[in-house]
């Protein structure tokens, strides 16, 4: 169900360039209202500090593999998002996640011998470019207001990563993670439940057994109550199930479904 982005480049990215004066001076980005980039996507990264918003969303579960990240799941099969239309318009008012609101922007390293990190952006997304409206980028050879509160959402972003990483550090050392699974049965086929997994979540029993000590510390530092968001969200896993099958998408006819 659920994989992390490739490292070649992040999920959404096709390119990168770094933004500067130079080359870009007379740029302006321009006001979309569409996001056709995230119309078949059905798993967005998440920040911890997203938890809270996102897990009235959509259920919040952790990637397969050696390094898990959590995730969204505005879809439970590749290709669905219930929450886009296919011209990539946002259908309701439902969270958008921080990873989304980035793009086309990212912060990145140009260098692998430095700690350094440029503003970038996609060129392909065509949201950047010499138009006759939009927000200017570079005022005078300077970065305008609005490249520098770009430049300050992408770097609070890259600090929620960290502490991000650092939760599930904390939930790895725990032990924590399991294998997800989970069926769901619709009224007029009770015997042919469809079986989703590829995916991680907490482990209630294993939970249920931390240490008080840890706990109390876990519920000081706010990770215990994302935990919670976590497992609550699931839930919602029937939700958006209910969703697909209302506008014809996902398993169909098929008995069971896995997928990865």
């Amino acid at each position: 169900m659920a994989t992390a982005p490739q490292p070649q480049l992040p999920l959404f990215y096709k390119d990168l360039m770094p933004l500067n004066s130079r080359d870009h001076g007379s740029w302006r980005s321009r006001s979309i209202d569409k996001a056709s980039w995230i119309n078949s996507q059905h798993a967005i990264p998440l920040t911890v500090e997203e938890f809270p918003q996102a897990q009235r969303d959509f259920p919040i579960v952790f990637s397969a593999g050696e390094n898990p990240v959590p995730l969204g799941l505005m879809g439970l099969n590749e290709g669905v998002n219930v929450f886009f239309d296919e011209q990539g318009t946002l259908l309701g008012d439902s969270y958008v996640p921080a990873y989304v609101r980035r793009y086309p922007f990212l912060l990145a390293k140009l260098r692998p011998d430095t700690d350094e990190m440029s503003l970038c952006f996609d060129p392909s997304a065509e949201i950047l470019g010499e138009y006759p409206e939009g927000e200017q980028l570079f005022v005078e050879g300077e970065p305008s207001e609005h490249t520098k509160s770009v430049l300050d959402f992408c770097e609070k972003f890259e600090e929620a990563g960290a502490r991000t990483q650092a939760f599930m550090e904390e939930l790895q050392k725990a032990d924590l993670l399991m294998e997800g699974e989970v069926s769901i049965r619709q009224n007029d086929k009770p015997d042919q439940p469809y079986i989703y997994r590829g995916f991680r979540m907490v482990n209630q029993d294993k939970l249920r057994e931390v240490d008080a000590d840890t706990l109390k510390r876990w519920n000081e530092s706010g990770l215990l109550p994302l935990i919670y968001a976590h497992l609550f969200s699931l839930d919602l896993m029937r939700v958006i199930f209910a969703k697909q099958t209302a506008i014809g998408k996902g398993p169909g006819a098929e008995t069971a479904t896995t997928v990865n």
